[in-house]
C-alpha cells in the first residue's frame, strides 16, 4: 500500500483517529455518490488532469512569460524543460484525446492503492465532461469532476462584463449539469486581478449555495494564497472546505504562509509530485513536526503519471521520518474529509 509495502497497509489505525462525517454527506463522483466510508482504506488524489486543451501548454508558457516580463524578470530558461501537465508519453497518440488510452492509464492507479481521483479541469482549460465520463466508465476508477473558471489568462471574454450574480448562477448551473463534486482548480495567476477577485467571490457564494468543496491554484511562488482564503471566508466559506494549492512552490524556511493557512483550518496543497518535488520534503516534514498533518493534501497535478504521489513522493517522506500512520491519514482521511459534503441540491441524473 502506497508503495511502502504490505506491512504498512496492515497497520492498525490508532483508536479514535478515524474521521467522522455529517449525516447525509457524500463524495460526488461522475457516476454515483459515495458515502465517505466507502472510499476508506485507499488513497484519493485531490488534484489531477485527464484532459486539457491542445493549446494549454502553449498558453501556460505564454502567461508565465507575460508575468515575468511585467515584473522585469528575464525570460525563464528554456532548458531543462518543465514537465507539461499530463502523463509524460513518447511520440504517439494523444492520450488526452483518446478515452481508451486515458482509461488504461487511470486504471493503473488501482495497483498503487488509489481509490479515487479528482479531475481539476473545466471548459476554459479544454476539458470535455463527456470525455471524463467515458474515462470513468472504462477505467472503473471513481472520478470526481471539478468545475468553475481557472484564472485570468483563461477566462472567457464575457467574464469581464458579467456581474458577480451572473457568475454565481453560471457556476451553479455548471455544478448541476456536469455533476460536479468540487469547484477547482480556481486560480489567480500572479497578483490577483479584479476579475479574479470577482470570480473568487462568486465561487464562495456558489459554495454556500451547493456546499461543494473548493481547491485553488496559486501563482508561483504562491502569490495570493492568503488573499484567496480571505475572499472565500468573507463569502461564508469555512476554511476546512478549502485547499490552497501549489504551496510546494512557495519555498520559505519559516513556512509562514503555510502555517497561517493551517492555523485557520484550511488545507495546504502539495500537488506537483513526480517532478522536482525534492524541495517539498523538508517543508512537509516541518509542517508535520508543527502538528499540521490533518491540514495537508498531496497530489501530482498530472506532472508525470497519476500514481507518483504514492509510489515516489510518499517513500521520500517515509525515508525522512514520516510514519505509515501519518501518511495513511494524509492520503486516505484528509481527502475524504475535504470532499465529503451534504448536498444542498439534488444530483442531476
Amino acid at each position: 500500500m502506497f508503495g511502502l509495502g504490505a506491512a504498512a497497509a496492515a497497520l492498525p489505525r490508532a483508536q479514535g483517529q478515524a474521521p467522522t462525517f455529517a449525516k447525509g454527506a457524500v463524495i460526488r463522483t461522475l457516476l454515483k455518490d459515495y458515502a465517505p466510508e466507502e472510499l476508506a482504506g485507499r488513497a484519493t488524489l485531490f488534484h489531477e488532469h485527464m484532459q486539457l486543451g491542445t493549446d494549454f501548454n502553449a498558453r501556460f508558457t505564454a502567461a508565465g512569460a507575460a508575468v515575468r516580463a511585467a515584473n522585469g524578470q528575464a525570460p525563464a530558461p528554456t532548458a531543462p524543460k518543465a514537465a507539461p501537465k499530463g502523463p509524460a508519453l513518447a511520440k504517439g497518440p494523444d492520450i488526452m484525446r483518446d478515452p481508451d488510452l486515458m482509461a488504461a492509464e487511470v486504471a493503473k492507479v488501482k495497483d498503487a492503492g488509489i481509490a479515487c481521483i479528482v479531475d481539476a479541469g473545466h471548459a476554459d482549460s479544454g476539458r470535455d465532461i463527456n470525455f471524463l465520463r467515458a474515462v470513468a466508465v472504462k477505467s472503473g476508477v471513481p472520478i470526481v469532476a471539478s468545475g468553475g473558471f481557472y484564472a485570468q489568462p483563461w477566462y472567457p471574454p464575457e467574464i469581464s462584463t458579467m456581474s458577480e450574480d451572473q457568475i454565481v448562477q453560471a457556476l451553479i448551473k455548471q455544478a448541476d449539469d456536469d455533476v460536479l463534486g468540487a469547484f477547482g482548480e480556481i486560480g489567480s495567476w500572479d497578483e490577483m486581478t479584479r476579475d479574479e477577485r470577482k470570480v473568487f467571490r462568486a465561487i464562495g457564494r456558489a459554495h454556500v449555495a451547493t456546499n461543494l468543496p473548493i481547491f485553488t491554484h496559486t501563482g508561483i511562488p504562491g502569490k495570493g494564497a492568503i488573499e484567496q482564503l480571505d475572499i472565500l471566508e468573507d463569502q461564508g466559506v469555512k476554511p476546512e472546505r478549502v485547499v490552497i494549492g501549489h504551496m510546494g512552490n512557495l519555498v520559505d524556511i519559516n513556512l509562514y504562509v503555510h502555517k497561517q493557512i493551517c492555523k485557520r483550518g484550511a488545507f495546504v496543497g502539495f500537488d506537483r509530485q513526480g517532478n522536482n518535488d525534492t524541495q517539498q520534503v523538508p517543508m512537509v516534514m516541518a509542517l508535520l513536526e508543527a502538528g499540521f498533518a490533518k491540514n495537508l493534501m498531496f497530489s501530482s497535478d498530472a506532472s508525470s503519471g497519476y500514481s507518483k504521489t504514492v509510489t515516489v513522493f510518499l517513500p521520500k517522506l517515509k525515508a525522512a521520518g514520516a510514519s505509515d500512520e501519518v501518511l495513511r491519514g494524509i492520503m486516505q482521511d484528509n481527502p475524504r474529509r475535504f470532499l465529503a459534503f451534504v448536498p444542498k441540491r439534488g444530483r442531476k441524473k
